[in-house]
């Protein structure tokens, strides 16, 4: 995860630490992405290629992505974004694959030419 922008440290940590012992369990990530221009979200061919390597991705992990959402327009605060994700992972330790799995390299690869900004939140998936 070094490779990507802005990691809280405690927070990954945390998740390792959650990876490493019998208390893993599913997890629940909320990406917040805000794409590049170039990307042309959402019908332009760099996102497109971007979202089919992380379909790919998450599937090498045993995750799914339960949801992807356009956001129009932000009704409070300044955090401007074009898509939230939900991904769903069977456990800490599947999510600490990410970085590891065959199509990671490909996904960081993309993620660097398509994403702005992003935020990824852990969340426990209590209805998932």
């Amino acid at each position: 995860m070094a490779d990507l922008p802005s990691v809280n440290s405690e927070a990954l940590a945390e998740i390792k630490a959650i990876a490493g012992s019998a208390d893993d369990r599913p997890v629940l990530m909320i990406n917040n992405n805000l794409y590049v221009p170039e990307a042309n979200f959402p019908n332009g061919q760099l996102y497109q290629d971007y979202m089919a390597v992380l379909h790919i991705l998450v599937e090498q992990v045993g995750a799914t992505i339960k949801w992807r959402t356009r956001v129009d327009n932000q009704v409070v605060g300044d955090q401007p974004l074009h898509e939230i994700l939900g991904i769903w992972y069977p456990s800490h330790q599947s999510f600490m694959k990410l970085m590891t799995a065959p199509a990671s390299d490909e996904n960081m690869r993309l993620r660097a030419l398509t994403v702005a900004y992003a935020n990824v939140y852990r969340c426990d998936p209590i209805d998932t």
